[in-house]
């Protein structure tokens, strides 16, 4: 079965142009990948973060699916306990009515910021997030609640056919187990760098359970790609991102820098993440 490429864009603002100019490069990629016959873009939801454009995955959506045509159009992700399930439901019915077959929500735990911003969202429990995904799924009339949960007369308005795409995002067996009970699509997030993304996959294939949205497994991985004419200039620019997630890990998020300011920075010119990223030339068998 042939590999089916898409594209995860973070709304990544780089040194100098302003978080505007990378939501309009934004819509250049999406215009690009559909041209190119990519299947789907994704966008993420980051708060409090200079170098990260986008806190608002479905605002953004919208503005990219009325720029293309074909191209599947989602949120990788929405973190589900930042928000209140029915909220995330009614955003995603309404893009699926306007965008019909269209509109991929992928829906995590984390929280996409820090600890204080994460208050200030009045971020949940994310020990409730299979709660909280049944509910979505609820409201997006995917299922049923519990008899007598006091939610389970709610439905979206409108109520979009098909409703969007559901998708469970995660990078370890938690998510993995979810999904697999859930009877729903698993995105495992390798670009992160961490975790034996080969087992949390077998574990959810093999822990599958077919239910009325999906008969059987289904998956999605990301990648960190750079490519370039050579190897060597792929590393040069690869370095841009490997100091930006330097920054993040160590608590000093800023904007990306361009490729050979990083470089000088790192002191050296280095592949990025290790396993988990594809650093090279397209020429290469």
């Amino acid at each position: 079965m042939p590999t089916v490429l898409s594209v995860l864009d973070p709304t990544v603002v780089p040194s100098g142009p302003t978080a505007a100019d990378t939501i309009g490069a934004s819509v250049d990629l999406a215009r690009h990948a559909e041209d190119l016959g990519y299947r789907r873009l994704w966008v993420t939801e980051h708060h409090n973060h200079p170098g990260l454009a986008t806190g608002t995955p479905p605002v953004l959506m919208a503005h990219l699916a009325t720029r293309t045509s074909r191209l599947r159009v989602g949120s990788g992700g929405v973190m589900l306990p930042n928000h209140a399930p029915l909220a995330v439901a009614e955003q995603f019915a309404l893009l699926a009515a306007l965008h019909p077959g269209r509109i991929d929500l992928g829906v995590g735990r984390g929280a996409g910021t820090d600890p204080v911003a994460a208050r200030a969202l009045n971020r949940a429990d994310a020990h409730d997030f299979p709660r909280a995904v049944a509910e979505l799924r609820a409201f997006l009339g995917e299922r049923e609640l519990s008899p007598g949960h006091p939610y389970g007369t709610i439905h979206t308005v409108p109520q979009a056919t098909p409703p969007p795409a559901l998708w469970v995002l995660g990078s370890s067996a938690y998510g993995a187990r979810l999904a697999a009970a859930a009877g729903l699509p698993f995105a495992v997030a390798h670009h992160f760098g961490g975790g034996d993304a080969g087992h949390v996959l077998r574990l959810y294939r093999d822990t599958f359970r077919p239910s009325a949205a999906q008969d059987r497994p289904r998956t999605l991985i990301t990648v960190t790609v750079v490519a370039a004419d050579t190897e060597a200039e792929a590393r040069r620019h690869a370095a841009s991102q490997e100091l930006v997630q330097l920054r993040i890990a160590r608590g000093l998020p800023d904007a990306l820098l361009p490729a050979d300011e990083a470089a000088a920075l790192l002191g050296r010119v280095a592949t990025p993440f290790g396993a988990s990223a594809i650093v090279g030339d397209p020429f290469r068998p």
